[in-house]
């Protein structure tokens, strides 16, 4: 069999974490897939999956060999690309993540120009407030707020958000303007849990101090919790980039300022790898150029 298709088959099975899957995704037998990775162990003289009877597991060195092998076809596809004019009219589909409000408020119409200056590019636009697998789910790039564990892939910086404290002007009126977060215990709160952070404890400060705070109201979206402080219910915490909008409309006034916590990096983040499919590479510099511009 050609090094390359085995190379192929290989990184498919990996990847989809199964022969069945890999051989479904590839239009092959089970069978032919599993000889074709069985006589490239047998070719390199070493096992690179462990099988079990539902799924298989990379070994260390079939670790280590899929992402040489990922990296070179991903050079290969670029060699292509290139020799058949993908650089200057991209094409194929697309596929990109981003937390849901981030994504509908930022991300989307960064999509939307894209799709207009490339026609030939459909774009899946996957929208969740948690993190996904871009291999597993198949997912060519994502926008991540926060900072990622140690990971394999590679995170472009694109500017930074702060959580951050707000409440109407009139309820700051009625209960005066909190201090320190100390002074949090005293005032309702609207509280929303997102993943990054829990509804009754709030962190400040550098050191992510925590303080107690009394939900009057907890919600599991953040436009909820920006809708009710706006009603005036309560101090709500959201992430900066969720309450602009009513706070340039001067319906949220932003507090306790001195004692947020550290930014949370915007970050663009792929694959690792040296070459990138046109239409990934021209999406993450169209992406990092326009949320720089925003935040950073």
């Amino acid at each position: 069999m050609d090094r390359l298709d085995a190379l192929s088959i290989f990184v498919a099975v990996a990847e989809q974490g199964s022969f069945v899957a890999a051989a479904r995704k590839l239009r092959r037998s089970p069978a032919a897939v599993s000889r074709a990775v069985a006589a490239l162990e047998d070719r390199l003289g070493t096992r690179l999956l462990n099988r079990t009877t539902r799924a298989v597991a990379l070994t260390d060195a079939g670790a280590r060999y899929l992402d040489t092998g990922r990296r070179l076809l991903a050079e290969l596809d670029d060699l292509d690309a290139g020799a058949a004019g993908e650089r200057a009219a991209p094409r194929g589909v697309l596929a990109v993540t981003a937390p849901i409000l981030f994504g509908r408020l930022h991300v989307l119409p960064i999509a939307l120009d894209f799709l207009r200056e490339h026609p030939a590019v459909d774009l899946r636009l996957l929208l969740l407030d948690r993190v996904v697998s871009l291999v597993d789910e198949g997912i060519d790039l994502g926008i991540r707020l926060g900072r990622l564990p140690d990971s394999t892939l590679r995170a472009i910086p694109a500017g930074s958000v702060r959580r951050a404290v707000y409440a109407s002007p009139d309820y700051l009126a009625r209960h005066g303007t909190p201090g320190a977060p100390q002074d949090l215990a005293r005032h309702a709160c609207v509280a929303f849990a997102d993943g990054m952070a829990t509804a009754e404890r709030w962190s400040f400060g550098r050191d992510a101090i925590a303080v107690a705070v009394r939900p009057r109201l907890a919600v599991n979206t953040a436009e909820a919790a920006v809708d009710a402080a706006v009603a005036g219910l309560g101090v709500t915490r959201v992430v900066t980039y969720q309450a602009a909008a009513m706070e340039q409309a001067g319906r949220l006034m932003r507090i306790l300022r001195e004692h947020e916590p550290p930014a949370l990096p915007i970050q663009v983040i792929h694959p690792a790898g040296r070459h990138l499919p046109a239409k990934v590479r021209l999406f993450v510099d169209r992406a990092v150029a326009a949320l720089r511009a925003r935040f950073g």
